[in-house]
């Protein structure tokens, strides 16, 4: 395959957090052979999965504690932050392997 083709899949598979979170990853891990490509494709898939883990998380603490505003404003912070440094590490790695 060529490098220039591995580069771009593998940066979409970090950049496909904004138009196919979960498909484009594990459709690329499945069907591509070339193992640096599978890797990039495991480790965003498992990114993407955490915003979909925090966000219904901070969800169900929030109506366990009565919608709680300290518990909410707890929960945004603490799980909004972190979904967003997850979207911020997969653009800094896309970009990283689109450029090497």
């Amino acid at each position: 395959m060529n490098p220039k083709v591995k580069r771009i899949l593998s940066a979409f598979c970090y950049f496909s957090l904004f138009f196919a979170p979960f498909l484009f990853p594990a459709v690329i891990y499945f069907a591509v052979q070339d193992r640096g490509v599978t890797c990039h494709a495991k480790r965003s898939f498992l990114s993407h999965l955490f915003p979909l883990i925090a966000i219904p998380l901070g969800i169900i603490i929030s109506a366990e504690t009565e919608f709680n505003m300290t518990a909410i404003i707890i929960s945004v912070i603490l799980f909004g932050l972190t979904s967003f440094a997850v979207m911020v590490w997969n653009i800094i790695q896309g970009i990283k392997v689109f450029t090497r």
